[in-house]
């Protein structure tokens, strides 16, 4: 069953026959793949492209084997170029060929290859390939499904919108997790299992890393979303509570899990400076699944969950995320994305009066006219406090603006 991923597929549309390779990247089973079988239908029902014209390879598959060495891969593609008409080259998963990026370059200076490729590491866009290919390509970013998407899946048969959320923060957003029909101890193992895969093949394989040290930094992080820290401060926690560990192994471990998408960091904002802040981060996690098995299902802590996905929804849509620090005080989020610079604060319920004065005091010490809006879970209709939109979470995120 494929899930439509409609938000990415228009992003993808834009750079057909484009002079760049296509690069989408998001941690593993996210839906790269999907989306080159949904590309690949696009390409061949709306742009009628002839089938014999798109070379699609999962390097993930037993029978390709043979082509994770770059010569191969390289033969492989160009054997199947027929004709001087344009080809589409859709890879997925090429950071499995040791030195790939001889052959995306080869492939992509042929004026008769259209290129595509997809990786769970982030990494795939730094050192060499990067001072190969500067400038001529572009990224494309994937995460688990919204809940605007996950709303739209065929095996979600409740009516109930608030169901639904309770489900999607539950059972966590990777797409796969569908076709579990709710049961427990199957989404457990499934998602147990794309943990052990990340943490394994995606970092410790590739930074030589302690694998029960990660695991633990993971917990840590996952327990405490949200929260302002620093390596230091990580380091000293861990070491505190028996686990033994370094700063600098820390800083190391965090790159790399940032790098294969199992953690997301937003940097400190000076609102009234207009810079980056680089002392303290939050980190968020990239699924609830993942944190709920992760920390033994006792984190139904509301407020933290709808401020990470409603973190993941900012990165959707404004690509960068901030956390805003102002002369009186931290505002949730800053975006700086295709409307403007925006303004957002995120709180469970501000049914207590005083609860509302303070969440609407956050945004007291900002002099500027950009729109600053409050998210929660109370179900109202949007409400302006002068001139400060609060809204409804369930209805924001399933807008999928």
């Amino acid at each position: 069953m494929m899930i439509e991923r409609p938000h990415y597929l228009d992003m993808l549309k834009p750079w057909k026959d484009k002079d760049v390779i296509k690069v989408i990247t998001g941690v593993r089973r996210c839906g790269k793949s999907t989306l080159m079988e949904l590309w690949k239908r696009y390409l061949q029902e709306q742009a009628g492209i002839d089938a014999s014209h798109i070379i699609h390879i999962n390097l993930e598959l037993l029978e390709n084997e043979p082509l994770l060495e770059y010569h191969a891969l390289h033969n492989e593609i160009l054997s199947r170029c027929a004709d001087d008409a344009m080809h589409y080259v859709l890879i997925d998963e090429i950071q499995n060929v040791p030195d790939f990026q001889k052959a995306v370059d080869s492939l992509y200076v042929r004026p008769n290859i259209d290129l595509y490729i997809t990786g769970s590491n982030a990494n795939l866009l730094g050192g060499t390939l990067a001072t190969l290919l500067s400038g001529r390509y572009t990224e494309i970013s994937m995460l688990p499904l919204s809940f605007a998407e996950y709303l739209t899946t065929p095996t979600n048969t409740e009516t109930s919108q608030q169901r639904r959320w309770s489900n999607y923060i539950h059972d966590g957003s990777f797409p796969a997790v569908n076709e579990l029909d709710g049961n427990d101890n199957l989404i457990h193992d499934y998602l147990d299992g794309v943990l052990n895969t990340i943490l394994i093949k995606d970092v410790s394989q590739r930074i030589n890393a302690n694998a029960s040290l990660l695991r633990s930094l993971v917990v840590y992080l996952y327990d405490n979303i949200g929260n302002l820290t620093t390596p230091r401060n990580i380091a000293n926690t861990l070491t505190s509570s028996g686990t033994k560990v370094s700063t600098p192994t820390v800083s190391a471990y965090l790159e790399a899990l940032e790098s294969a998408f199992v953690l997301y960091s937003a940097d400190r904002y000076d609102v009234k400076g207009k810079r980056i802040l680089k002392r303290e981060k939050k980190y968020y996690a990239v699924d609830m699944g993942l944190r709920r098995i992760l920390c033994s299902n006792n984190v139904r802590d509301t407020g933290r969950i709808l401020e990470n996905i409603v973190y993941l929804e900012l990165l959707r849509r404004d690509k960068e995320v901030f956390v805003g620090q102002g002369p009186t005080g931290e505002i949730d989020f800053v975006t700086n994305g295709p409307q403007g610079r925006r303004y957002w604060q995120v709180c469970e319920s501000v049914n207590n009066p005083e609860t509302l004065e303070r969440e609407l005091s956050s945004f007291s010490s900002i002099r500027d006219n950009y729109p600053k809006t409050l998210i929660t879970l109370d179900d109202v209709r949007p409400t302006s406090h002068d001139g400060i939109q609060q809204v409804y979470a369930l209805d924001w995120l399933a807008a999928d603006k």
